[in-house]
């Protein structure tokens, strides 16, 4: 199996609770909390792990809160290699109001991060040996300049390995400056690229191959919502909607469907079905209340309403 390192900057404690009503001034009587551990790479690596397959998650974390959250993801089964930051780990609050089923997320602010810091972190990058796949994937914490990010393209590069991406702004930018394997942008993330113009099907089509064709990344894939993905290289594209279920939770849906298209990889599967894969993990982790990601009951779930439509150029 091919190894499978997951980087996460900008990690979070994700507390989920239930309440009866959400109302104001009130003192709200909330369900025993759920706590798990968050951020970008880590889920990659959840999801990765509750389908069958190892990665090893390298994450920034300090103090109380640090340590809280490195045994959670190692209670999970998780290999972890921590980069100690100063700062504290962040946490966020989910809150489910069960009447009316709606969700209420919480985000607490992050630590700084100093420069020291985020070049460990590149340091450990420069250590390791046999890693296949790498994925950076998040938000950018405070303190961490965009420059990281093209100077871990570039790491990951010089390794042989190939870097999945997906993160926003400037961070985006910076990396595929240097290039990459496979840049997961949405449709927004995508705009902002080129000026923030609006993109129909057909436009996110072009602005992806313009990037393809300036050796920025050799594959796009273009989460959409409920819309589903698109799935572009130099040569083909592919489009896979997502099954219209009732949506319960986003929490997690992007990291899920990064971990779908992992799966795909792994099982050599084609270009279409490793984007089917990558939009059912990410549909399935939708229709589970809370910040619970997707299991392999509800992808084989999703994977059964599938009608994919593809176009080879």
């Amino acid at each position: 199996m091919e190894k499978v390192l997951t980087v996460t900057l900008n990690p979070a404690i994700d507390k989920s609770t239930t309440i009866a009503s959400l109302l104001p001034e009130k003192k709200l009587r909330c369900s025993e909390p759920i706590f798990e551990p968050g951020g970008g790479g880590v889920n990659v690596s959840r999801v990765l792990h509750n389908m069958g397959y190892s990665s090893t998650a390298m994450f920034m974390a300090g103090k109380h809160t640090g340590e809280f959250f490195t045994k959670l993801v190692e209670q999970e089964g998780i290999e972890t290699l921590v980069v100690p930051i100063e700062g504290h780990t962040r946490e966020n609050l989910i809150v489910h109001d069960a009447s009316n089923d709606l969700q209420y997320r919480f985000g607490m602010p992050g630590p700084t991060v100093q420069e020291h810091e985020w070049r460990d972190c590149l340091n450990k990058l420069k250590e390791l040996k046999g890693y296949t796949y790498v994925v950076i994937s998040g938000s950018n914490p405070a303190g961490v300049l965009p420059d990281f990010y093209s100077e871990a393209a570039d790491i990951v590069k010089e390794k042989k390995c190939k870097l999945i991406l997906d993160t926003s702004g400037e961070a985006l930018k910076h990396a595929l400056r240097e290039g990459v394997f496979l840049a997961k942008p949405n449709v927004g993330e995508l705009s902002s690229l080129v000026g923030g113009k609006e993109l129909n099907a057909s436009s996110i089509l072009d602005v992806a191959r313009e990037i393809i064709n300036k050796g920025y990344s050799e594959i796009i894939v273009v989460s959409m919502g409920p819309a589903g993905a698109m799935l572009i290289t130099a040569k083909e594209h592919f489009h896979v909607p997502a099954p219209a279920l009732k949506i319960k939770s986003t929490v997690g849906a992007g990291d899920s469907m990064v971990a779908g298209l992992i799966i795909g990889m792994q099982r050599k599967a084609s270009l279409k079905d490793i984007l089917k894969y990558g939009v059912a993990a990410g549909t399935a982790a939708t229709i589970q209340v809370g910040s619970g990601l997707c299991t392999k009951e509800n992808i084989e779930k999703v994977r059964s309403f599938f009608v994919s439509e593809a176009v080879t150029n």
